[in-house]
């Protein structure tokens, strides 16, 4: 019995595989170690490979493509439906191997080893961006207790921890001294760690047209545009930009029923890093709307008389997200409409 279809639990050092032929009928259901399964891949005659896109998947997916199996990785979320009962591995595998050959299911594209590259680097700087919010944080609230108030803003903290290292000490007891030295020490070197990832990240994006052309677009810098390029990968993957935008989490979630249309609130499903720099970047434009009013659309000034400011970003959010699609579809630079 030839197998034509495999769903393949993925784990850390024990895998589910669970093969069927192509009538459905079940070939084996068993586990296999990590270091024999492309052995085990290797001797079977090209498939339709299924596994959920979690972590490693992307490695696994290259790996087994390079043997002539055609793998596609499947959202856990849409696997779980075809789960029968309970939860154990094999009936995992079953369910992927199930879903996989849905006419109608959704598939996530497979991201290769420069992709993952990138979105190591943003990765680490998204860790050490955070760190330095809550090392900022911890100064702020500690000084407070002496009546000592940082200003809001990484910038205020940063400027406050250099000038204590240069030896402006608040009065404040020893013992607090040399904890806020050892604190103002930290804040700063985690600032720098953070302008050399972005260093980094800025002589990398040259690299890549595509994220040239992204930042045509206003609101969309550097970190966002190698983001979403290292995210995304081939952008037809998507029928439109309202699939994409939808995916991004962007979109409102459709609670329609009996013929009469009810959306929700914002999904904010897909990729959440993604999400809140596009959402961040479009903050950035409110802000510039005290300065720069002429740099600001008359789509934008009219959302903002009907809907709060908050609201507003995430709808400029969404449109930014579908001008994105459209850019790297037709690779062209962003060419903005005339008033």
């Amino acid at each position: 019995m030839q197998v034509t279809t495999v769903g393949v639990d993925l784990a850390k050092n024990v895998f589910q595989v669970h093969g069927i032929t192509e009538t459905g009928e079940v070939v084996f259901n068993r586990t296999i170690r990590r270091a024999h399964l492309l052995a085990f891949f290797k001797d079977l005659p090209a498939c339709l490979v299924g596994m959920e896109a979690c972590g490693s998947s992307h490695y696994w997916a290259r790996q087994l493509s390079a043997l002539g199996h055609d793998v596609r990785l499947i959202p856990a979320n849409y696997v779980k439906p075809y789960v029968k009962r309970g939860k154990s591995d094999a009936a995992d595998a079953e369910a992927i191997c199930e879903a996989v050959t849905r006419p109608t299911m959704r598939f996530v594209a497979i991201k290769s080893e420069e992709q993952q590259g990138v979105l190591f680097l943003h990765r680490a700087r998204d860790l050490i961006v955070r760190q330095r919010t809550q090392l900022g944080n911890m100064l702020r609230g500690l000084l407070a207790e002496f009546g000592i108030v940082i200003a809001q803003g990484i910038g205020s903290s940063v400027k406050f921890a250099k000038g204590v290292l240069e030896g402006g000490l608040p009065r404040i007891p020893e013992v607090a001294v040399d904890v806020l030295t050892n604190l103002s020490n930290q804040l700063v070197a985690l600032h720098l760690r953070v302008r050399w990832y972005e260093m980094r990240m800025r002589l990398q994006a040259r690299q890549d047209p595509r994220v040239t052309l992204l930042r045509t677009i206003p609101g969309v810098g550097p970190v966002t545009a190698s983001a979403i390029v290292a995210t995304v990968g081939n952008a037809r993957q998507f029928k439109s930009g309202r699939e994409f935008a939808a995916w991004l989490g962007l979109t409102p979630l459709n609670r329609s029923s009996g013929g009469k249309e009810k959306l929700g609130r914002i999904s904010k499903m897909g990729d959440r890093y993604v999400r809140r720099l596009l959402v961040t970047g479009m903050t950035a434009r409110l802000r510039q709307m005290k300065t720069h009013p002429e740099r600001v659309g008359s789509w934008t000034l009219d959302l903002l008389a009907r809907k709060p400011a908050r609201l507003a970003t995430v709808a400029m959010a969404n449109k930014t997200a579908r001008i994105i699609w459209a850019i790297l579809t037709k690779n062209e630079r962003y060419r903005p409409h005339s008033a």
